[in-house]
This record gives structure tokens, C-alpha cells and sequence, in this order.
């Protein structure tokens, strides 16, 4: 057997699934240029929810088996995990959505949980996953495991200058695939967000598609995410004020405590878009196996612990 993996990204996805190949006896390492706190999984403010990936293939079964890990994780304090209310408003009636067998007590929102110029909503208890806390919880986990953490000096040019035969490399690079994998199908989703003092609230709202969207309110313990944007092909870094300005107006008008809020940061992450998941094994020129697994959107954290899964599976296949 081929017992040493090396894993490309120490992001949500590289953590989970470096995690989950040491529980299962293999040798893992994890190779970055980036690392927490400093990578787009830190500054994402985290809930369950599938977005895009409730269409994609898989999408739903990686997502409901997240979920699942993610009560397990909530009774340990130093997760950063909890569960919360979340409220998705719309300006058109809406169908019942396929998630709602995955959830905790869903149900229609009545009109008068409606603020005006909405027409239908849901109610759900999902995950909330404070990243700042809950990623320190997957470095912990994957070194007191034993795995090891290495910084590159600088972006991995290729796969190829990595591998060899006697490893099994798991791709984890988030946006860094369309360079590194020449992928053309990846493509940034730009998000901006400002985070605030938390005046007392305990639900996340959400306009996806109505009169304020793109609009959230994520609160945490200590601080409350506002966002946003997913402005697709974007690749700027900058915060821009006023898109910033435009996110506390529409926030403020779906949570009015939030006019008592005190702004702490501006934060702006590139979200890893693809039209599908990319998971799946790739032979190098060498007999080096790449297992790809990237392309999750909006949804990482969301689909991250049932992609890891997958590639466990995968690496058995091809390490046995």
C-alpha cells in the first residue's frame, strides 16, 4: 500500500480532508503557500447552506453528510460550532427546497416574519461555524493526529514538480486551481464583507434574490458578518468603500439594531467558482495519482466534510 499523502491547500477542504485519511492510518503532510488565518476559509462567514451545490451532482449527499459531522462537533466548545436560526427571504412565493429534510425544524415564514417588499421566506436551524475558531480546531485536530504543515516560498508552479510514485497527492488548492491545474473552468467569486459589534442579534437573514439582495446578516458570539457581494470573474482584493457603504444600508434596513453596531473590519475573499465540483483522480506522467478536490463556491464548508469522505474512499481504491 501507498500510505503518504501529500495535500495541496490549508484550507476548510485540505484540513477535512487531512483529517479524516490520518483517522483512517495514513501519513499525511499538507503543503501551502497560505495558511490560517490568513486564507479565504478564514474570512468566510460560515453557515450550512448548499447555494449552488443543491443542483450539482452529489451536491446534496455531501452536504447532508457535513451537516451530520457538524452536530457531532457542536457539544465541543472549542469547535466554534452552534446552531442557529436562519431566515431566507424572497420577493416571489417559493416551492419547498430539497434541503428541507436535511434541516432542523423548517417551515414557511408567515407574512408577519416578513419585513416589506417580501413575499415568501423559510425558517431553518442550521450550523453556524465561527471560522476563526473552527479552523484553529482543524489544525489542532490534524497535527495532535500527527499530520505536518509546511509553508512553500512561494505559489506551486505544477503538480508535476511535486509527485511521485510512492505518494498520493490530494488537490485541495481552492482558487489557486486555475493556475496551478490550467483550469479555465475555475473562476474567482468575489466576496466583500464588513464585520461589526454584535447589538443583540441571533438569527442570520438572508436576501438572495429580493429588493436588498445580495444582503446577510451572520451573527457570532463576539461579532456579526454583513455581507455582500459574488460578483463572478472578480478578481480585486481591494475593499471598496462604497460597496461597503451600500452593505450596511441594505443590512441595516433587514436588522434596524444594526444601526447601534460599530464597524471593526472590511474584509474582501475570492471564492473558488466552478459549474461542478472537481472531484476526481488524475494519472500524472509519472504514475503519480492526484485526487482534484475543488470548486465548491459558496458552499465549503457546507460540502466539506462529505467531499473529504469521497476522497477517502478514492485513496483506498487506489492505495489498496
Amino acid at each position: 500500500m501507498r500510505k503518504n499523502i501529500l495535500i495541496v491547500g490549508c484550507g476548510v477542504s485540505g484540513l477535512t480532508c487531512g483529517i479524516r485519511l490520518l483517522e483512517e492510518g495514513f501519513s499525511v503532510r499538507i503543503v501551502a503557500e497560505i495558511l490560517p488565518p490568513y486564507t479565504t476559509s478564514n474570512v468566510a462567514a460560515a453557515y450550512w447552506y448548499p447555494y449552488s451545490a443543491s443542483h450539482m451532482e452529489k451536491g446534496l449527499q455531501w452536504a447532508e453528510f457535513s451537516f451530520n459531522i457538524f452536530l457531532e462537533l457542536i457539544d465541543q466548545k472549542e469547535t466554534g460550532i452552534s446552531m442557529i436560526e436562519l431566515v431566507k427571504l424572497f420577493d416571489h412565493k417559493v416551492e419547498y427546497p430539497s434541503l428541507k429534510n436535511i434541516v432542523h425544524n423548517f417551515r414557511h415564514a408567515g407574512s408577519s416574519e416578513l419585513p416589506g417588499g417580501y413575499l415568501d421566506g423559510y425558517i431553518m436551524d442550521v450550523p453556524l461555524i465561527e471560522t476563526p475558531v473552527y479552523m484553529q480546531y482543524l489544525i489542532n485536530r490534524f497535527r495532535g493526529n500527527g499530520g505536518n504543515i509546511e509553508k512553500t516560498n512561494g505559489e506551486i508552479a505544477s503538480l508535476d514538480d511535486i509527485c511521485s510514485p510512492e505518494q498520493v497527492i490530494v488537490n485541495c488548492p481552492g482558487l489557486g486551481s486555475h493556475d496551478l491545474c490550467k483550469d479555465e473552468k475555475s473562476y474567482p467569486i468575489r466576496g466583500q464583507t464588513v464585520r461589526t459589534t454584535n447589538p443583540g442579534i441571533r438569527r442570520i437573514i438572508n436576501d438572495e434574490s429580493g429588493p436588498l439582495s445580495l444582503s446577510y446578516i451572520v451573527p457570532r458570539s463576539n461579532d456579526c458578518i454583513l455581507g455582500g457581494t459574488a460578483q463572478e470573474n472578480d478578481w480585486d482584493l481591494n475593499v471598496n468603500s462604497d460597496t461597503a457603504n451600500e452593505i450596511l444600508r441594505k443590512c441595516t434596513i433587514l436588522e434596524p439594531k444594526l444601526k447601534e453596531a460599530k464597524v471593526l473590519e472590511h474584509k474582501v475573499g475570492l471564492r473558488p467558482g466552478r459549474e461542478q465540483v472537481r472531484l476526481e483522480t488524475e494519472e500524472l506522467y509519472n504514475g503519480c495519482t492526484v485526487i482534484h478536490n475543488y470548486g465548491h463556491g459558496r458552499a465549503g464548508f457546507t460540502l466539506s466534510w462529505g467531499c473529504a469522505g469521497e476522497v477517502v474512499q478514492l485513496v483506498k481504491t487506489i492505495c489498496t
